[in-house]
């Protein structure tokens, strides 16, 4: 049997105004089984309160706090500014930048023009454990963490602003990468090469030999394609005259391999077969582009070169112009719906009677049909001394010329790529290197290169062609340069089956761009900016709150601001509600006696007695009726009046001159919440200051963990 509530009609209840909890409760439908009706629809506000669930109070008083006063307050308003900041940082920056390139924004073909789209991405070399070995972890895990989402951020916008038909990258993919042991091979430094590594480098190399090897290269690679090849079909279909989409990341780097004759064998093979050879021959957009593992051969002529290393790159070199024949007759071939095929007789000889020297091949000979040939290599071409990089350089500008002078300044070296060399890198490659490249492969019309880091183009005298050359800046905000970069390439050239242009030869066949992404270190800077202002804001405005009486932020509005003045909460929450009840009480225990005999009259009837709005309630013992021991008892609302005329409580609190402050939760050993006193001075200061800086804080913190986690 569910225990009985009363309804009393002294003047020491009152019921007071039902709250948001208690309208919602009372909302619920009336088909509810009577016993839940019992549970939710109690008589007065305490028993409510008594048989909610603690939960359910925590979340109505969440409910009161999302006042509009609350809600429009400043520690919410800096939330909204940071929200703000932060998807432009993490986000919008980078499409905003990238949309600034757009093709149609710089082109200058003619309207029925089909060019070919070409994205050069150079250096993003992954940070990993061999670029900061000394750095602390978590530094280095958040520089390993803004310097991939930088860069996946970067490529998203790119395939989705500009859906390139084709994407090279011009080597350097990961930064450590000849630093990793090979699962078979020898990959230690040579004996020779003992004592050339620099000071901040040599005191980890045996650490890199035990913990890293070829489990932790084989994570490196899958990071790079969550970074890139994942992202690759996030752009649209190809042209409408294209066959496909390419993305080739064959050319290797000084960090993927090492350079010269330090490069090791079983680290090349490694890449290579990953990622395929780095010496190879493509036809893209009409133009042949020619892929050359400078790094390997670099190599030759050297003290400590070896056959091996260059062997590869060699035999390339001297077959290369029967290859780009080759590619280039296959193209037409399928450009004509014709793809050839090379075809050998099914016949059974003698080796020894075997003419090798008329095998059929697709080689047209020297006659056959030729493409403009564009020049891929790591490694800049040789270049004299203090040749200046142009205006788009951004280490350092080119020095202004004299008075009366139009030509750049020359020698201008602070704009210029450093000739020089260390260990596993050279800035370019040899004079002999550079002219027997050009020469080998022949008709080089332009050469594309990375290594550098930044942005620089020059004009290669005539022993290399008069080759037009650009070396592109570093996609990757690590690598020493504010502003990365990408460069885009539009190709249109348009032929006959036979492979000849239909347009004047004077006329160029490419155009290229460079596109600029934004300047982490200024987005940094602007976090900081606003992490200043926010908290000095928010002190400055919680030492105002007690000098100009403002409103805190570190507590809800009071209710007695409501407009509806009968909106009071479930207990007394300022003195004004204690001083409303105590003129109550006293008159409670002048009428005791006389009243005595009337409500024991009234108790016999009180099963009985109508629910009345304007009555106070109060719920009787269960102790009695169920048997339970008194220690075990808890009360909804404070005890009824004894037959002796008086509440012990009530006259105890009148006593000491405190109000009562009654435990409504019921924790069973009867102990009561103190009085809740209202801070002053410097602790309402501290409580209003942690408070809204807390606010933001985790808010902020959310979003951008959010925001880091996609990427």
């Amino acid at each position: 049997m569910a225990p009985t509530y009363y309804s009393t009609s002294t003047r020491d209840h009152f019921v007071e105004p039902p709250s948001l909890l208690s309208r919602l409760i009372s909302a619920l439908p009336s088909g509810l089984p009577a016993q839940m009706h019992r549970v939710f629809e109690s008589p007065t506000q305490s028993t409510t309160a008594s048989r909610i669930p603690r939960s359910l109070r925590r979340w109505e008083r969440s409910c009161l706090s999302l006042h509009p006063r609350r809600l429009l307050s400043l520690p919410h308003a800096f939330i909204a500014i940071w929200v703000v900041l932060l998807l432009w940082g993490e986000r919008w920056v980078f499409r905003s930048s990238v949309q600034e390139c757009k093709w149609e924004n710089w082109e200058s073909w003619p309207k029925d023009a089909t060019p070919h789209h070409l994205v050069f991405l150079a250096d993003p070399q992954l940070i990993d454990a061999h670029s900061y070995p000394g750095r602390p972890w978590p530094l280095d895990k958040f520089t390993i963490m803004h310097t991939d989402n930088y860069m996946k951020r970067s490529f998203i916008s790119l395939q989705e602003s500009l859906n390139p038909d084709t994407i090279f990258f011009l080597g350097d993919l990961f930064d450590g990468g000849r630093e990793w042991k090979t699962a078979h091979g020898n990959t230690q430094d040579p004996s020779w090469a003992n004592g050339l590594r620099p000071s901040g480098e040599q005191a980890f190399v045996e650490t890199w030999g035990k913990r890293y090897g070829e489990d932790y290269w084989l994570h490196e690679y899958d990071r790079f394609g969550r970074i890139f090849f994942d992202f690759w079909m996030k752009g649209t279909s190809p042209g409408p005259w294209q066959r496909g989409r390419k993305i080739i990341s064959t050319l290797p780097g000084n960090h993927d391999l090492g350079f010269g004759q330090q490069v090791k064998i079983p680290i090349r093979n490694r890449f290579e077969t990953y990622f395929g050879e780095g010496n190879r021959v493509d036809v893209i957009g009409n133009h042949t582009f020619v892929s050359v593992d400078a790094v390997s051969l670099s190599a030759g002529g050297d003290a400590h070169g070896t056959k091996e290393l260059t062997q590869p790159v060699e035999d390339f070199l001297a077959n290369v112009r029967s290859l780009k024949r080759k590619a280039v007759v296959r193209e037409l071939s399928i450009q004509a719906g014709q793809e050839k095929v090379l075809q050998h007789v099914h016949k059974a000889e003698d080796l020894d009677q075997v003419d090798f020297s008329h095998l059929p091949t697709l080689d047209p000979g020297p006659s056959g049909p030729e493409l403009p040939t564009v020049l891929l290599t790591h490694v800049p071409l040789y270049r004299q001394p203090g040749t200046p990089c142009g205006p788009m350089r951004e280490h350092w500008p080119p020095e202004t010329p004299p008075k009366g002078q139009t030509t750049p300044v020359f020698p201008d070296h602070r704009n210029a790529i450093s000739i020089s060399r260390g260990y596993q890198y050279q800035n370019v490659l040899s004079e002999d290197d550079s002219v027997n490249l050009v020469s080998a492969i022949g008709n080089v019309k332009s050469v594309f290169s990375g290594d550098d880091h930044d942005y620089c183009e020059i004009v290669h005298p005539a022993n290399k062609n008069s080759a037009r050359e650009i070396t592109v800046k570093s996609m990757s905000w690590a690598q020493g340069v504010r502003k990365p970069g990408f460069l885009l390439l539009s190709m249109w050239n348009p032929i006959d089956t036979s492979g000849q242009s239909l347009q004047s030869t004077a006329v160029t066949t490419m155009e290229s761009h460079l596109c600029l992404l934004p300047d982490q270190i200024s987005i940094f800077l602007r976090y900081l900016t606003l992490i200043v202002l926010t908290l000095l804001t928010l002190t400055i405005r919680a030492i105002l709150v007690p000098l100009l009486s403002l409103v805190p932020f570190s507590s809800p509005p009071s209710s007695s601001s409501s407009s509806n003045t009968n909106d009071y909460p479930l207990l007394p929450t300022t003195k004004a509600d204690l001083k409303r009840e105590e003129p109550e009480r006293r008159e409670t225990r002048s009428s005791n006696s006389s009243t005595s005999s009337t409500s024991s009259n009234n108790i016999q009837n009180l099963n009985l007695a109508p629910r009345s709005s304007a009555a106070r309630t109060r719920s009787v013992s269960p102790a009695k009726g169920y048997g339970l021991p008194a220690s075990q008892v808890r009360f909804a609302t404070p005890p009824l009046i004894n037959t002796a005329g008086y509440n012990p409580r009530w006259d105890d609190d009148a006593a000491t001159k405190k109000p009562p402050i009654f435990d409504f939760v019921g924790n069973g050993n009867g102990a009561g919440r103190k009085e809740a006193v209202p801070l002053k001075g410097v602790k309402l200061i501290w409580r209003e200051a942690w408070t809204s800086i807390w606010r933001v804080a985790w808010v902020v913190i959310c979003v951008y963990l959010w925001l880091a986690y996609y990427g």
